[in-house]
């Protein structure tokens, strides 16, 4: 069996979460080009301002984290989070009070032998 195998501590979950001003029309501008580059590169909305990305290795994800770094408009604050597959399945969401499972867009990826 091969030592590059992907599991669950090697397959990355990327989330990025901003808070970019909105007061002015260039400021909106900018805030709706950086989301609609997020959901270019394969992003989904979590929640308002929290987005999140499948990423098959620590390499895809480090693409990622590039391109989002280019996306970023000139004011406001991006953070970016990375967590393993493993850490990323015990998330828990909460609708009102009911706790429930959420799906997420996940690319498969063909592995051979």
């Amino acid at each position: 069996m091969s030592e590059n195998r992907i599991n669950a501590y090697h397959v990355m979950w990327l989330f990025v979460f901003f808070d970019l001003p909105v007061m002015t029309k260039k400021d909106r501008k900018a805030a709706t080009q950086f989301r609609k580059a997020l959901e270019k590169d394969g992003f989904s909305m979590m929640q308002f301002s929290v987005y999140v990305r499948h990423c098959p290795s620590k390499e895809n994800m480090d693409v990622h984290i590039k391109r989002v770094q280019l996306a970023i408009p000139d004011t406001g604050l991006v953070s970016v989070l990375s967590v393993t597959d493993k850490q990323f399945s015990n998330i828990r969401n909460f609708y009102g009070k009911v706790d429930k499972k959420v799906q997420f867009a996940v690319v498969q990826q063909l592995e051979l032998f």
